[in-house]
């Protein structure tokens, strides 16, 4: 690909005024997408004009439940809602998010990757850490939505670095969240959502909220070098990758603001970020 083809994508999106910001949001349990907590009053906040400089263009979200070998990038124009789990309240079944989908900005941000070769799919859909959370930020469902999945085949840094090439969508009106959780402990859980939060738990977010305070990036790509806390809060790394994607297109003088901070359910940190407005 030449630089002028490239030149010529990117401009599909439209250049803003203003940068968007990156979000990282902790979905946490399924239940969510229909709950009426203190957690989805404040996505409900995110979504509005106060969090962003304009509204978005298209939003694109990083979800820990779409693991792939390769990475893929969804570019369905009428994306279906997936209930990928079981085991709860019929209600949640029916819940359908019809947002459309943005086909030509996933075909955009697939040439933007230049160092590993995206795959087009159109099978896949909204899987619940896309919907249960855009339910709650704009319940309307009119911004086009697309994914980009995660190849679980990869190391930690291979994603932080991935992501830098996902920056100038930040330029184009494209509002890019990771949907993942910093502790995600489910052979550790409660099923009360106000349990008391293991110890573990607490300490390992607080050392994350910490290095990302410091833009100690690096430690948090390295995380496990973090010690006992961290092996117990991230027994498996699927919900904490997506959080590398933010890291990676954040930029050195950005500050990061905490949008929301809860331990739900003992072991299921809640934790949400986004860079801060100017």
């Amino acid at each position: 690909m030449e630089l002028q083809d490239l030149h010529h994508i990117t401009s599909d999106f439209g250049q803003t005024e203003k940068e968007m910001p990156v979000m990282f949001i902790g979905h946490g349990s399924p239940m969510n997408g229909i709950s009426d907590n203190a957690f989805t009053h404040a996505l409900g906040k995110m979504g509005q004009g106060q969090a962003l400089p304009q509204p978005p263009k298209a939003i694109l979200v990083i979800s820990a439940h779409w693991l792939t070998k390769g990475t893929h990038v969804l570019v369905s124009p009428q994306p279906p809602t997936i209930h990928d789990f079981g085991g709860f309240p019929e209600a949640l079944y029916r819940v359908q998010y019809p947002a459309p989908g943005a086909p030509d900005m996933a075909r955009a941000t697939k040439e933007l990757i230049t160092s590993v070769k995206v795959v087009e799919d159109d099978h896949w859909g909204l899987d619940h850490g896309a919907w249960t959370v855009l339910r709650h930020m704009y319940p309307q469902a009119d911004i086009p939505v697309y994914q980009l999945s995660i190849d679980y085949y990869q190391s930690p840094g291979y994603h932080y670095k991935l992501a830098a090439e996902l920056k100038a969508l930040r330029k184009k009106g494209v509002l890019v969240i990771g949907s993942g959780n910093i502790v995600h402990n489910l052979r550790q859980i409660s099923f009360s959502e106000n349990a008391q939060p293991y110890d573990w738990a607490l300490s390992f977010d607080a050392t994350v909220k910490d290095r990302l305070e410091k833009h100690a990036f690096t430690d948090l790509v390295n995380y496990q070098q973090l010690g006992q806390a961290a092996m117990l809060s991230i027994p498996t790394n699927d919900h904490y990758l997506p959080m590398l994607y933010i890291l990676g297109m954040i930029n050195s003088n950005e500050d990061i603001q905490f949008t929301y901070e809860e331990i739900q359910n003992a072991s299921i940190s809640m934790r949400c970020f986004q860079t801060a407005m100017p």
